[in-house]
């Protein structure tokens, strides 16, 4: 075992196969650990998340070191048949690797005996681990493919996988099937679950009338109107570049292959909920950049915070001023609320009193924007019932707006603290890190945000990184050199060296950060394995 720092409030455990990351995953699944909010397996390692106000990292790393990491198997798990359709893009290219033909690649994936070893990358998503070692030897490709179809079925070092839905990926594709890898309607909603058996079942030719796709992951469809049109809400009259339903996500569904996500800037929806009264974790609109206009349905008392810019009150009569930001704002009936552009930052949080009156999807009401799960974007003339406020709450005082959310051509300093894969790059490549500046591109969205900086980061290592599970504000690598800081929709697993992480404390900045700003990364803390407690130790 070796323990590795992935963030301020994450570990990755690296370990020496895929057998001992089971083990470790059923001793945690056994035996959970306090204050442990995460736990993400990869093929040699397991991502570790936790609140440091629950427990230490010293605490947390003496109890993962007791664990055991002998797997003694799941039995036989509940068998699955997938009919594939073998007409893959690189089957003929992988079979010519291996020295097989096509047709004989067929066979010995079909007679393999697969097992579902953990899940990621997308939901519904499944990692599986076959019994015939020839698929060991399949790489990557050298260069990811910009979309693959829903139901691609892939092999990539020794595992194979089915993705859910039409997205990139670089595992090399043998065939497809139609069957759905992911359904709200079906409980769970992810067809493939650790511990399961798979057996893949050639069915031959495509027929002439194929099914379009397999079913991918779907949003929940929104409320266009309320239940009783006499109870207040709010209409959305123009939702802007992107508006969406957010909160504070929903944590502890790896399981499924779903990542936490919520809103980029928990700071600000805390406080809008503060200023309406509402618990604090409560779903609010994440509006990006300006154009959100909403329409008041009755009463209603709306707090906006995040990014800075003008706040405008046109009332039914059509009589208009600004109103302040930061600071609780009653509407009549007819009254039209509008979010200017941004002057600073990106994102604005708009909080209504009472809470929005939608039905959660496995528990929040956030959008994953990767995963698409979770109550749809919102659209113009959408309505959002709003719930009666408890005669309890307490509408808070305004608060002072951050005077730090950049604009562009501004530069930025983020506190960066180095691992898991530092020891991955060059020393040269370490320099350069901390040394020049990186420029934010229009690539960036609630995934990552994607910088560019006058010289690449060179890697020492150049092998093929097993999957492994990432962390909020990490910023992984790709071929290019080019970072990607990892926001609030980021893929659970991924396959490129994560040099370091953003600080915890900055992570609502580095989420207001607009194209066009610089950033700069100070190191406050060093690449260093951690050391595990010596046997003697009680």
């Amino acid at each position: 075992m070796r323990i590795l720092p992935a963030a301020d409030t994450a570990l990755l455990v690296e370990l020496a196969d895929l057998q001992q990351t089971l083990g470790l995953l059923a001793a945690l699944q056994a035996e959970p650990i306090a204050g442990v909010t995460e736990v993400v397996p990869g093929a040699r390692t397991v991502l570790i998340g936790f609140d440091p106000w629950q427990v230490e990292r010293a605490a947390l790393v003496a109890e993962l070191a007791r664990r055991p990491l002998t797997h003694q198997g799941a039995g036989q798990g509940a068998l699955i048949e997938l009919p594939v359709h073998y007409d893959g893009d690189d089957l003929a290219e992988v079979a010519a690797l291996l020295g097989l033909t096509p047709a004989e690649l067929v066979r010995r994936h079909t007679a393999a005996e697969w097992r579902v070893a953990f899940t990621g990358f997308a939901p519904g998503f499944a990692y599986m681990s076959g019994s015939d070692p020839l698929f060991a030897q399949v790489p990557r490709r050298a260069s990811p493919r910009t979309r693959l179809p829903a139901g691609a079925v892939a092999v990539a070092g020794g595992f194979s996988g089915v993705y859910p839905k039409a997205s990139p990926g670089g595992w090399q594709i043998l065939g497809q099937t139609f069957t759905p890898m992911w359904d709200l309607a079906r409980h769970p909603p992810a067809l493939l679950q650790p511990g399961q058996r798979v057996r893949f079942v050639d069915a031959g030719a495509r027929p002439a009338q194929a099914p379009v796709a397999a079913a991918t992951p779907a949003a929940t469809p929104a409320v266009i109107d309320a239940p009783d049109t006499r109870s207040p809400a709010l209409e959305i009259a123009q939702p802007g570049l992107q508006a969406l339903l957010q909160d504070l996500g929903r944590p502890g569904q790896a399981g499924l292959g779903l990542g936490t996500s919520g809103t980029v800037d928990r700071g600000s929806l805390r406080a809008a909920n503060r200023l309406v009264g509402n618990p604090v974790g409560s779903a609010c609109i994440e509006a990006a950049l300006g154009g959100l206009e909403l329409l008041s349905r009755g009463d209603t008392v709306v707090a906006v915070t995040g990014a800075s810019g003008p706040l405008t009150l046109t009332t039914a009569e059509g009589r208009r001023w600004p109103v302040p930001r930061h600071a609780p704002v009653a509407l009549g009936e007819g009254d039209r609320l509008r979010l200017g552009e941004p002057s600073a930052g990106v994102r604005s949080v708009v909080a209504v009193r009472g809470g929005f009156d939608v039905a959660p999807v496995l528990g929040s009401c956030a959008f994953d924007t990767l995963a698409q799960v979770g109550p749809a974007p919102l659209v113009a003339g959408q309505r959002l019932p709003v719930r009666a406020a408890p005669a309890s709450a307490v509408v808070g005082a305004p608060e002072p707006p951050r005077a730090d959310w950049p604009k562009a051509g501004d530069t930025v300093t983020l506190d960066v603290l180095l691992g898991p894969r530092t020891d991955w790059f060059t020393a040269e490549a370490l320099a350069l890190l901390s040394a020049q500046e990186w420029t934010v591109t229009p690539e960036s969205n609630r995934i990552g945000v994607r910088v560019q900086g006058a010289q690449p980061l060179s890697r020492a290592i150049h092998d093929e990184l097993p999957s492994e599970g990432t962390a909020l504000g990490a910023i992984q690598v790709p071929a290019s050199g080019q970072p990607v800081l990892f926001l609030a929709d980021h893929p659970l697993t991924g396959g490129y060296p994560v040099i370091g992480s953003v600080a915890s404390w900055h992570l609502d900045l580095l989420g207001q950060m607009p194209v066009g700003a610089c950033l700069r990364f100070r190191v406050v803390a060093p690449f260093e394995p951690i050391d595990l407690p010596s046997a003697s130790t009680p």
